[in-house]
């Protein structure tokens, strides 16, 4: 799989989090990851999977889900999910026995998970593997729809701060609204928003800038719900 999201896409996740956490959130995560950011870390989970020892949390990136099927009664992969992973990851930061070494492991790992719960094709199809099996050319060079939506959407963008500055700034009942949602609507509104990503993006479509235009507002959207999301999660474990 590629990077999901991209660097650039969960670095903007977490630097949403951390401008939305509360204080004393603010005070655990700081403690727990001794003083680095949660953009900096916001990566690991990928930076982490060619090393055989994590091997197994490969499947926690995503879920599979046919079409017309809600999760809760969807085929589960035995090996897990990126759902099972995120409510793994929250029960280990909530266990204060848990050693913190462990605890830091887990939040660098629920910072990514929640990012990646929220790109479309990260809870897409199993037979196309969650658009990696969709070949386009993307500016007239071969790609496929996954890909395409982990990273090339965003690459002209320089650094994290850059897209970051192009987020439309919530409202606060925007971001009530936004924060309140549970992990299951999380998944149900990104299985649909995988609807239009699929049918948007047919097989063998030669796309250009002019869909790279139509659909950065969503994921746009997408970044931003996530950062909220994350921070009302952590505000919850934290408080």
């Amino acid at each position: 799989m590629p990077l999901d999201w991209g660097f650039k896409g969960h670095q903007v996740v977490g630097a949403i989090a951390s401008q939305h956490l509360t204080p004393k959130a603010q005070q655990a995560v700081a403690q727990l990851l001794d003083g680095a950011s949660l953009e900096s870390v916001a990566v690991f989970a990928d930076q982490i999977k060619s090393d055989p020892r994590y091997k197994s949390y490969s499947p926690w990136h995503y879920v599979n889900i046919p079409f017309g099927t809600a999760y809760a009664e969807a085929e589960k992969n035995p090996k897990g999910d990126v759902v099972v992973a995120i409510e793994h990851c929250i029960n280990k930061l909530k266990d204060d026995k848990v050693a913190k070494e462990d605890r830091a492991f887990f939040l660098k790992l629920l910072v990514h998970f929640v990012g990646d719960v929220h790109q479309p094709l990260h809870v897409g199809r199993k037979e196309d593997r969650g658009g990696n099996g969709i070949r386009l050319r993307w500016r007239g060079k071969s790609t496929n729809l996954h890909r395409l939506w982990d990273t090339q959407l965003l690459e002209d963008y320089q650094d994290f701060n850059a897209l970051m500055d192009q987020l439309p700034i919530p409202t606060g009942v925007q971001v009530r609204d936004i924060a309140s949602q549970t992990l299951a609507q999380w998944v149900a509104e990104t299985h649909a928003l995988a609807y239009e990503v699929y049918d948007n993006a047919p097989p063998n479509s030669n796309l250009s800038s002019v869909y790279q235009k139509e659909n950065l507002p969503l994921v746009y959207q997408q970044l931003q719900k996530a950062g909220l999301r994350l921070a009302a999660t952590l505000n919850t474990i934290f408080k």
